[in-house]
C-alpha cells in the first residue's frame, strides 16, 4: 500500500539532516493521498541514519495506524488536523530548526523584510498563542494542530501563500503541495528567520517591506502571471 509515496516521504525526511534543519530525531515529514484519504509518516524517535522506506507509517484521518510495524511521530495528530483543515495541502514538516525554533520562543512572527521572504511567503510568517495548561494536558498535539488553523483562521491568512507557521514555545510547520516542496519551505524559512535576526540587530527600526514589493516578487514565482524560472517560459518571438 502507498509505496511511492513511502519512498517519497521518506527521501524528504532524509533531507532534513542533510538541509542542516534536524540534527538527532528533531523533525518528520508526511505526504498524504487524499484520494485513499491516507497519509504517511515517519515512524516516532527513530534516528534519520536508521530509517527505511519500509519504515514509513501508514495513517487514516481518525489517526489509526493501518501499515506499519513501528509507532508513527508523536506529531501525528496535529499532521492530521493540518491536512482536514487545509485541504488543497499534500504534505507537512515538522521541524526545530535553530532560527525559526527562536522567533517561535520569542513568540515573535516572522515579517517580510526582504524579497527572499517575499518570493516564498505572501506576508508575515505567522506565530500561535501558546497553548493553555488544559490543552497541553489533554490532546495536546491535536491542540497543536488546532491552533494553528485557529491562527490562519483568526488572521484570515491563506495557508497556500503562507505556508508555514511557528508554534509558540515550540517550534515551525511547513506545508505544500508535495513532500519536497515543503522540505524547501522548511528550509527557506529558517533562512529568512535567521536574516530577520540579523538585520534587527543592525537596525532595530527596520519595517517590512512596502507591500507593492511583496506583490511584485510573489507573483513573479506564484500565480497565473508568474514568470520566474523556466515552467513560464514565454515565446520571445
Amino acid at each position: 500500500m502507498l509505496e511511492e509515496l513511502k519512498q517519497e516521504i521518506y527521501e524528504a525526511n532524509m533531507l532534513l539532516p542533510k538541509l542542516g534543519i534536524v540534527i538527532f530525531t528533531w523533525g518528520n515529514v508526511s505526504g498524504i493521498d487524499r484520494e485513499k484519504e491516507l497519509f504517511v509518516i515517519k515512524p516516532s524517535g527513530v534516528p534519520y541514519e536508521k530509517l527505511r522506506p519500509e519504515d514509513m507509517v501508514v495513517v487514516d484521518m481518525e489517526g489509526n495506524v493501518i501499515e506499519g510495524e513501528l509507532n508513527p511521530s508523536s506529531d501525528t495528530p496535529t499532521h492530521r488536523i493540518l491536512y482536514r483543515e487545509f485541504p488543497d495541502i499534500g504534505a507537512v514538516v515538522h521541524t526545530h530548526s535553530f532560527w525559526a525554533v527562536s522567533f517561535a520562543q520569542a513568540g515573535i512572527g516572522v515579517e517580510a523584510m526582504g524579497t527572499t521572504h517575499a518570493d516564498t511567503f505572501y506576508g508575515r510568517v505567522p506565530v500561535t498563542e501558546a497553548l493553555t495548561k488544559e490543552e497541553i494536558e489533554n490532546d495536546y498535539e491535536e491542540n497543536t494542530g488546532k491552533a494553528i488553523v485557529c491562527t490562519f483562521r483568526k488572521q484570515k491568512i491563506d495557508p497556500l501563500a503562507v505556508p508555514a507557521v511557528l508554534v509558540r514555545q515550540h517550534g515551525p510547520f511547513a506545508w505544500g503541495k508535495t513532500a519536497s516542496q515543503a522540505v524547501e519551505t522548511a528550509k527557506i524559512l529558517d533562512v529568512v528567520a535567521e536574516m530577520n535576526y540579523h538585520t534587527l540587530q543592525l537596525a532595530h527600526d527596520s519595517r517590512p517591506v512596502p507591500q507593492y514589493l511583496l506583490n511584485k516578487h510573489y507573483s513573479r514565482k506564484h500565480g497565473a502571471n508568474a514568470y520566474y524560472g523556466q515552467n513560464n517560459r514565454k515565446s520571445l518571438q
